[in-house]
């Protein structure tokens, strides 16, 4: 499977500015099964939503849907959304020409004040395309791995996390990125900004690894780009039938055991 990591350098609160970049970056890079994009990366990463979020039909998710049916492709991104029900959502969505799921942001960054104004979700979500699964994640939701173990949060090949990571914690992209991959023996897709907003730098580091936490694409840092590397399932499968660490894990949290 041929997956496209955008890793662009958002503007902030225009989204039809964000769209026609990533546009750019489509154009010049066709051809993936799959393209993922950053956090919030119609907007950049906001705390504050009011007049900035985007209502459930945004520019950016129709862009989304569009694009999908028209390259026959999978995209796979978190938007800031307003409900119908005016609760506000870090929403990652993950679109194909058949239709659209999407993933609420669990563990809000309550450091930056996420938590103030954005309702989190309560649901693992885990998506099938072309015949392999995929965990979506959210930025933060990286530094909790019971969240995302395999078996509790479901049965998977591949994580996706998308994120909007500051260069100031860059070294625990680098180590959590890895580490989710060897422990729950699967693909890791992550997607980072580059950039600026008013309160951080974004150094980027997009990357892919395998299950061994070996890195296969990783992107230039401080540059939009797109990185694009293929993903062999076949030889997941095989490493997981030969070196079965996923038989071996802890299945249920009963008080401070597991069982």
């Amino acid at each position: 499977m041929k997956v496209t990591i955008f890793q662009t350098d958002v503007r902030w609160a225009r989204p039809e500015e964000n769209v026609e970049n990533v546009q750019r970056l489509l154009e010049s890079n066709s051809g993936a099964d799959l393209y993922v994009l950053p956090e919030m990366w119609a907007t950049g990463f906001a705390t504050t939503p009011h007049d900035i979020a985007e209502k459930a039909d945004s520019v950016a998710l129709q862009w989304m849907r569009e694009t999908a049916v028209k390259h026959s492709c999978a995209l796979s991104g978190s938007l800031l959304i307003e409900t119908a029900d005016g609760l506000y959502r870090n929403r990652h969505y993950f679109v194909t020409p058949g239709g659209c799921r999407y993933y609420d942001k669990h563990h809000l960054f309550t450091y930056g004040h996420e938590d103030e104004f954005i309702t989190p979700g309560a649901d693992h979500v885990i998506v099938s395309w072309r015949e392999r699964r995929f965990l979506l994640l959210t930025c933060y939701d990286l530094r909790f791995p019971l969240w995302a173990r395999y078996g509790m949060a479901g049965e998977y090949d591949a994580i996706i996390v998308v994120a909007n990571w500051p260069e100031s914690r860059q070294q625990a992209w680098r180590i959590l990125t890895r580490a989710r991959a060897i422990e729950n023996q699967c693909y890791l897709i992550g997607a980072n900004r580059v950039g600026d907003d008013q309160y951080c730098h974004y150094r980027g580091e997009s990357l892919v690894c395998d299950s061994k936490g070996d890195t296969l694409g990783e992107a230039t840092p401080d540059r939009q780009q797109a990185l694009t590397v293929t993903l062999d399932f076949d030889k997941l499968d095989h490493v997981r039938r030969r070196f079965k660490v996923l038989d071996d894990r802890d299945h249920v949290l009963m008080g401070n055991t597991f069982a």
